[in-house]
């Protein structure tokens, strides 16, 4: 018996895997975010299969699950939405798990901001604009951030940022982030990034919120700030230029 920790996507039901989607069709129990994950995911599910809906759930009635199903010998598809890597809670369960030896595996999903990015139909990292992309957050109920990780420290890099879960915080990030971007600094906003509700508000740091005021959102959205969101390019990458050779490319000079 194994318990299947799988990234369901950012919320299209055909951006997962299709290892994710195999691993569902054959595991018995399903334990899946209902608030986020997609429901048209379980059909890909055997039939007779225990579908539970852990949004309302505590930690302790999520493990009882998985121990009752490691019990029966059941595998168990636990699906998160986006990618397990950042904020998807799994590490708590993966410590109780352990506590019971009972076996799991991590399958990787399409992470938010990724489909947020194509639905810009931006590249995130563009040559002498920013070769970085930071991944963070503000702090919240549920989990404060570490007094060192701040808007300002990862500004200061001039790194393209994506920042989740902070909507709410629009106004703290033009704040903290005019006056190392630059008013006319480029944001693009990502609501419910690929599901049919998805929405794009774009500006600057000095107008994204008055654009937010007259479109609201209010969950579920990713703010991109950084110059690489104008679609410019400073120069084009040397990957495929004619002049650089590199060992794919088999010529003699």
């Amino acid at each position: 018996m194994t318990v299947h920790f799988i990234g369901a996507g950012p919320g299209a039901a055909d951006l997962i895997t299709v290892r994710g989607r195999d691993l569902i069709a054959r595991c018995p129990v399903c334990l899946y975010a209902g608030s986020i994950v997609p429901t048209e995911l379980l059909d890909h599910c055997p039939p007779g299969a225990r579908k539970v809906d852990t949004a309302p759930m505590s930690l302790d009635e999520i493990e009882a699950e998985c121990r009752a199903a490691h019990a029966a010998g059941q595998d168990v598809a636990r699906l998160h939405s986006g990618d397990l890597s950042i904020w998807s809670a799994v590490a708590e369960q993966i410590a109780r798990l352990e506590n019971h030896g009972i076996p799991y595996t991590l399958t990787p999903g399409v992470p938010a901001f990724a489909a947020a990015a194509a639905a810009l139909k931006r590249e995130l990292t563009v040559p002498e604009l920013a070769q970085s992309l930071v991944l963070t957050r503000v702090s919240g109920r549920a989990s404060p951030m570490p007094a060192r990780e701040t808007l300002a420290g990862f500004g200061r890099t001039g790194a393209t940022l994506a920042i989740h879960l902070a909507i709410h915080a629009l106004d703290r990030i033009v704040a903290e982030l005019t006056p190392l971007y630059g008013p006319d600094c480029p944001v693009a906003i990502v609501a419910d990034a690929s599901r049919p509700t998805e929405r794009v508000v774009r500006g600057t740091l000095s107008t994204i919120e008055a654009a937010v005021a007259e479109n609201p959102i209010e969950r579920t959205a990713i703010v991109f700030v950084g110059r690489t969101l104008t679609g410019k390019i400073g120069r084009e990458s040397a990957l495929y230029d004619a002049g650089y050779q590199r060992r794919f490319r088999g010529r003699d000079s």
